[in-house]
């Protein structure tokens, strides 16, 4: 069986390199629990670095693609059900996810979500969008409750919320990066509504573009406003980690609006100083 602390270790280096929000927000954590957050963060970037793989190789085919994501599922559930891993990462994620009885369920429809991104890259409509953002989203926030002290079943709502609008900040703040991927999360009936097809083409902030965008963080901000409710069922640490990820999650949003919605020019990023003053104001409140 791989090293745990070793995989641990791992999960927490690429919490850090590729999720800089979340892991900030770690730091609220009582230390025991914070491997563990880690381990979940391991676990849905681990397929990104393994799809990679046929990139770099050359083969960027849809079909190995897939098939990439079918291996990688499978070795992780033979893991998951014997119980252990030799997998550097996935040694951290059996074992946290025995640990506080995370269903095999919830990683099947992590999956099946990452393989919806080699087989889809258009959505419809916002219903459409939110049957991927069930694995792909709403999913984590039910694995970090555990983990997080929550068990009750009505904190699952806040949790999905709060996972959905994580996620729809992301593919408002990373139209640019998708399009070059081939991939448009904004969903296809808002583009034509607002007669955006153009920005989309050009890759240009225009006016109806702009007026798509307030819509869309609209939408987005209502989700973060629902998620308020599963507050109610966390306490004390892990409720100020859950209170410093929407801050700065959410403040994405507002430094999209403050370069007027042209998120084709540059990354919208809360600075770090910003990030270092909540989650200091947030640790201090607890002293």
């Amino acid at each position: 069986m791989s090293d745990l602390g070793s995989s641990y270790r791992r999960c927490r280096s690429l919490n850090r390199r590729f999720g800089k929000t979340y892991y900030y927000s770690t730091l609220l954590l009582p230390p025991e629990s914070r491997p563990h957050v880690h381990a979940i963060y391991g676990f849905c970037r681990y397929v990104d670095d393994v799809v990679d793989v046929f990139a770099d190789g050359g083969d960027h085919s849809r079909r190995a693609r897939l098939e990439a994501v079918d291996r990688f599922a499978a070795r992780f559930f033979a893991d998951l059900e014997s119980g252990s891993s030799n997998d550097p990462i996935l040694a951290a994620v059996v074992n946290t996810a025995i640990t506080f009885g995370i269903d095999a369920e919830k990683f099947e429809r992590f999956t099946t979500s990452m393989k919806m991104d080699f087989e889809i890259d258009r959505y419809e409509t916002f219903e459409e969008l939110m049957v991927y953002m069930d694995g792909s989203a709403a999913v984590i926030g039910e694995m970090m409750l555990p983990i997080l002290g929550a068990s009750d079943a009505e904190a699952a709502y806040g949790a999905r919320e709060l996972g959905v609008a994580f996620q729809l900040t992301n593919f408002l703040r990373d139209i640019e990066e998708d399009l070059g991927r081939g991939r448009v999360y904004v969903p296809q009936g808002d583009i034509r509504d607002f007669g955006a097809e153009r920005a989309f083409a050009e890759r240009r902030a225009t006016a109806q573009f702009k007026e798509l965008m307030r819509f869309e963080i609209a939408r987005t901000r209502i989700h973060y406003q629902n998620s308020l409710a599963g507050d109610l069922h966390l306490t004390g640490r892990a409720l100020d980690c859950i209170r410093a990820a929407r801050r700065l999650y959410s403040g994405i949003l507002e430094r999209i609006e403050l370069v007027d919605y042209d998120v084709f020019s540059g990354r919208a990023k809360v600075p770090a100083l910003q990030k270092f003053g909540t989650i200091g104001r947030l640790a201090l409140s607890r002293v």
